[in-house]
């Protein structure tokens, strides 16, 4: 008989409808299947955000917008969230849960072509990762479960705050030196693309 999934109230977290708990798992101890459904569901976000990540990065590539070090910024943080996702999924299983593989979702931004809105996407989608992660250890701590309370905490929400910030701080910097909203571009864009230092900062945190 499969695991009851257990009472879920209404919630932003992403589930996986077609989750079972993993029963012959001999390392599983306390973890709720809950708990588990959400991390399944989590990961896939991390792994869609990856995905929009890398689409920005190949848009600031093509020759008509020639942004080489914005691009190749977008990639690293695709690269950090697709090693995020892993390390959920490398978690799950060390707990006894298992993953789902799910289809991944279209990144949705073929109409972005500057360096502004491309920023604002990534902060949403950050800001968004954020509540998600809070939820997720909040759920944790209400189905008794304080190590991934702990682990959600620790490894994967504390590390976003600074980075969001750090976000912020560049989306400013993009509007004060001229940075279009639209493909027009301009000298903003350029100056950006040579604040390689600030760039570096924001994705080594």
């Amino acid at each position: 008989m499969a695991e009851p999934s257990g009472k879920r109230l209404k919630t932003n977290l992403p589930n996986c409808k077609t989750h079972r708990a993993f029963l012959g798992s001999r390392v599983k101890q306390n973890l709720p299947a809950v708990v588990e459904e959400s991390l399944c569901g989590v990961s896939t976000l991390i792994m869609e955000v990856a995905y929009i990540l890398d689409a920005l990065a190949k848009i600031f590539e093509q020759d008509d917008i020639a942004l080489p070090r914005v691009a190749a910024f977008f990639h690293e943080q695709s690269v950090n969230e697709q090693a995020k996702a892993e390390a959920m999924l490398d978690y799950l299983s060390d707990r006894g849960g298992q993953y789902c593989s799910k289809d991944i979702q279209r990144p949705g931004c073929e109409e972005v072509y500057a360096v502004i809105p491309a920023l604002e996407l990534m902060l949403g989608q950050w800001k968004e990762e954020m509540a998600v992660m809070v939820e997720l250890s909040q759920l944790s701590k209400e189905h008794s479960d304080p190590h991934s309370a702990s682990v959600i905490k620790s490894r994967f929400l504390g590390p976003l705050v600074p980075r969001v910030k750090l976000l912020g701080d560049l989306l400013t910097n993009a509007r004060r030196v001229g940075c279009t909203s639209d493909r027009s571009g301009g000298f903003g864009e350029y100056l950006i693309d040579q604040l390689q230092e600030e760039l570096t900062n924001v994705s080594s945190r």
